[in-house]
């Protein structure tokens, strides 16, 4: 039975998720109203908020880790990119109408029973094995206890004592500009779990209304080992999950549609002190550089308080950082393991994997990222070259399919990082979306090495490719764009130019020898830019420091 209709035999008051307007807060609203707190209704992200100029209580340290240790470690949700929801039929896609994408068992009406997706299994055992970790064969899923709007059944299905993967570690390096380095960070467990509804809050603040067509979508929760020591480590780490979770295709890994959610636990301690400090949580980030800065941030705060001897002012909390005033605020109380009363799900069977299955995803996976960039350093290329062509696998696989045609491997990388680079940032484009294609960069690379086309004349012939498409070889005989590589062709050009302009020609006799560049553009206006311009400033400077 559709949800729709079993919605309209209900009597008028449950209709609390379909109705199109909300109420006052004195009576029970549409989308399950709730009072919004004062520290969510101070949130500004707007750049010219005044809380940007207010005086902050602990203001960052000029050097906050010089007597002490910053020890990190980071919760990172992935949403799956399933086609259905984790235990039910219904559509698990971003965007829709509100509630409009719910049933009985998204909404936990009684009587209900999750049935669990197998494509949840299959991303997780993916995802495990690509960071290394130990893949469970015998797991089970737990009732994790808590009460929020946005939570219909007053608990999430979750993994507690039993996930589906543990123990592993990913590789990565830290970019040039943050001195470089090779890192290896480890992951404690990677889990199953559903996804909560949304909560939309009133401009106003008088009430929030709840969105459920996003409870129950697949999440992979990735939990670190504390190993992360600065604002910088951590963000790379959660970018090279990011990067991880692209390559296998079981998210897009987006952080402004929440399908990567990072929550990072800040610690800070004594250097030399093997005991944690007391862990405070962070959320609300919705970049890689945000979440650098809003640990930069808390790490100075505590430090700070810290040093002032207010230890008892850090407390585990839940913090969240506002990215106008940058700066993180008090939340709510961190709660803990007790609190979740976890137990096991009572509705679903444990997940039994055979070793044949688990070694059959392994040996589907693509190349990784680390892999990659292990390749392409071999290949001879910097680690700026590595890091860049590695971090997008469109990008890499159009690199490599040009390296595949024949392309230099430097040359291709160059002209993917300059000028294709550029212009997919300018019409904010993607790879796959332009028209050119490796072979032709290929050709276009191999026509400017053996010398029948200039790097001006492969630069015009490269953005026409990208717009339009074609052949290089096409577009060479179409346009006559084949370079002029004939001496006596290229003499009788010059002195043209040097005939038509005595005066220049006197001046550049009597000193003023930069005026070389000014016949230069003459003659290859003459060429309509075909010159060869080695030959062209040999010949030139041989005509021009020639005896009058």
């Amino acid at each position: 039975m559709a949800s729709s209709s079993l919605f309209l035999r209900l009597p008028k008051s449950t209709l609390l998720f379909l109705s199109p307007l909300p109420l006052s807060t004195k009576h029970i609203t549409s989308f399950c109203t709730k009072p919004k707190t004062q520290t969510l209704s101070s949130l500004s992200t707007n750049p010219s908020s005044p809380l940007r100029t207010k005086t902050q209580s602990h203001a960052p340290l000029e050097n906050p880790t010089l007597d002490y240790e910053p020890v990190i470690g980071i919760e990172t949700h992935v949403q799956l990119s399933t086609k259905t929801k984790a235990f039910c039929g219904c559509p698990s896609s971003y965007g829709s109408q509100p509630n409009t994408s719910i049933c009985p068992i998204c909404m936990g009406l009684p009587g209900s029973l999750p049935v669990l997706n197998s494509k949840v299994i299959e991303f997780a055992v993916k995802l495990g094995l690509a960071l290394n970790c130990e893949i469970s064969l015998r797991s089970k899923f737990d009732r994790k206890q808590y009460f929020y709007p946005d939570l219909p059944k007053g608990y999430q299905i979750s993994q507690f004592d039993v996930p589906i993967a543990r123990n592993g570690f990913t590789d990565l390096d830290l970019p040039c500009e943050f001195g470089g380095g090779h890192r290896r960070f480890g992951i404690t467990r990677v889990h199953m779990e559903e996804d909560a509804g949304k909560l939309i809050h009133s401009s106003n603040g008088d009430f929030s209304q709840v969105d459920l067509n996003r409870a129950g979508v697949p999440l992979l929760e990735i939990v670190s080992e504390p190993d992360m020591r600065s604002g910088i480590e951590a963000a790379e780490y959660a970018a090279e999950i990011q990067r991880v979770v692209r390559y296998l295709g079981v998210s897009n890994g987006n952080m402004q549609e929440g399908s990567l959610r990072c929550d990072v636990n800040v610690s800070v301690r004594r250097k030399g002190q093997s005991v944690f400090g007391t862990k405070v949580e962070i959320k609300n980030m919705n970049s890689f550089s945000a979440m650098h800065r809003a640990i930069d941030f808390e790490i100075s705060r505590q430090v700070s308080l810290l040093k002032e001897g207010k230890s008892d002012e850090v407390i585990q909390e839940t913090r969240l950082w506002e990215e106008g005033a940058q700066r993180t605020v008090t939340m709510r109380k961190k709660e803990g393991l007790a609190d979740y009363r976890y137990f096991p799900e009572p509705d679903l069977p444990e997940v039994i994997l055979t070793e044949e299955y688990v070694n059959s995803l392994g040996s589907g996976l693509p190349e990784l990222p680390e892999m990659k960039r292990r390749r392409y350093e071999k290949m001879g290329l910097s680690m700026q070259d590595v890091l860049f062509l590695a971090d997008d696998f469109n990008v890499a696989d159009f690199f490599d399919a040009a390296v595949g045609h024949g392309a230099d491997v430097k040359l291709a990388a160059n002209w993917v990082m300059s000028d294709i680079a550029a212009y997919l940032k300018n019409e904010k484009l993607s790879i796959t979306e332009i028209k050119l294609t490796p072979m032709e960069l290929a050709e276009l690379i191999a026509s400017i090495k053996n010398g029948t086309i200039n790097g001006k004349i492969g630069k015009e012939i490269l953005f026409e490719l990208i717009a339009n498409g074609g052949t290089v070889g096409a577009m060479i005989e179409e346009k006559d764009l084949v370079q002029i590589m004939d001496p006596n062709v290229i003499e009788a050009m010059i002195d043209k130019a040097l005939a038509e302009n005595p005066k220049q020609l006197e001046q550049y006799r009597g000193g003023k020898t930069k005026l070389q560049g000014f016949f230069a553009g003459q003659v290859m206006k003459v060429s309509k830019g075909k010159a060869n311009p080695v030959l062209l400033n040999k010949l030139l400077l041989e005509k021009l420091n020639a005896k009058s």
